[in-house]
Formats: C-alpha cells, sequence, structure tokens
C-alpha cells in the first residue's frame, strides 16, 4: 500500500481570514481507511483541513483539522432539538473553549423553510446555509445578514464538463472571511446530509 506523505503548504494559516477569492476542493471522504471524514484541498493540491471520523456516519462530535493533525474547532451535536443543531468550539493548542460556543447552527425545517438549510450565529452575526437544487445533490452556499454570498459549494468539474461525483465539491470562499469558520460550517453541512 502507498504511503501519503504530506508537505505543509506555504505561507497557509487556517486561521486568517481571506484576503482574496480562494478556491478549495472539499473531497467528503476521509484519507485514512474506513473511516468517514473530509478532506480539503488548496489550489496547488496541498492538503490544508481534514476530518477523520473514526465513529459511524452522523456522529455527535467531530474535530475539524489542519494537516498536522492540530484539531481547530470541535463540533457537537446539540441533543433534544426538534430540528437539530450544532454548536462549535474554537479550539487553541490542545484546549477547547467550551464556556462559550464560537458558532450555533439551528436545522432549518425544509417544509417551513424551503432551501434554507441551517441558521447559523456567530456572536452577533448571522449566516444561513442555502441549499442549491438546480446545481446538484450537495451544492450550496454560505449568506450574510444582507444576503451577500460568502462561500460557495457546487459539484466539482474536470475542465471537459465531468462531474467527479457527490463527495467532491469545488468551495469558492470570498475575501475577508474566517477561513476555519467557512470549513466548520462544510463540516456541519456534511454532517446535517449524512455524508460524515
Amino acid at each position: 500500500m502507498a504511503k501519503v506523505y504530506y508537505q505543509v503548504p506555504r505561507s497557509f494559516s487556517p486561521y486568517l481570514m481571506t484576503t482574496k477569492r480562494e478556491t478549495f476542493t472539499v473531497w467528503m471522504k476521509s484519507l485514512l481507511y474506513q473511516t468517514n471524514g473530509c478532506t480539503v484541498y488548496n489550489t496547488n493540491g496541498d492538503i490544508v483541513y481534514r476530518v477523520d471520523n473514526y465513529d459511524k456516519k452522523g456522529s455527535n462530535e467531530v474535530h475539524l483539522m489542519d494537516l498536522r493533525g492540530q484539531v481547530l474547532s470541535t463540533i457537537r451535536r446539540k441533543k433534544l432539538l426538534a430540528f437539530g443543531g450544532w454548536d462549535g468550539y474554537r479550539c487553541s493548542g490542545s484546549n477547547t473553549n467550551e464556556e462559550q460556543p464560537w458558532f450555533q447552527v439551528k436545522k432549518c425545517n425544509r417544509m417551513l423553510m424551503g432551501d434554507l438549510a441551517c441558521q447559523v450565529s456567530v456572536g452577533y452575526e448571522k449566516y444561513w446555509i442555502v441549499r442549491l437544487m438546480a446545481d446538484g445533490k450537495g451544492a450550496f452556499r454560505i449568506v450574510n445578514n444582507e444576503g451577500d454570498i460568502v462561500a460557495e459549494a457546487k459539484p466539482k468539474q474536470t475542465s471537459s464538463g465531468v462531474l467527479l461525483g457527490e463527495n467532491v465539491l469545488t468551495l469558492v470562499v470570498e475575501p475577508h472571511m474566517d477561513r476555519s469558520l467557512i470549513m466548520a460550517l462544510v463540516i456541519v453541512y456534511g454532517l446535517l446530509r449524512r455524508r460524515m
């Protein structure tokens, strides 16, 4: 079996705000054999984020990590909510700040809210994850309070137009957004759709 060796991407910090539009490839599979998860690549093909979920799909807790395995955020399913929800906690080093969630996600009822999948609260800021039915399975966008798109994920296509499958997405992140927040929200949407 081939071994996977990682290289640290030059000048990439998972916590920094984007200064320009960035594109990532999101593969809704773990690199580890027989585990659920997600692997995120930058435009150079370097792995920049990953989730290795050793538990069953739809786990109650997952960890967003950087390439080296340092946990950036912990995402926990809330119990006893009618429509479901998650709390995200930012991590620094080996510590998780469990006093106050970094973000909270509430799943929306499809019958009542239509294309809205989730409402996201990050302090006083609000975002929504919106399903994009016309663009294929798994496509979604994250919009802010004003309705501006801050990130959008669509099925990845080759240059000749061939779809790479339901589990491979192209994620475009707009400028001035926290990369790790957007990646954590992508993970929540994957959990919501039972992809991880």
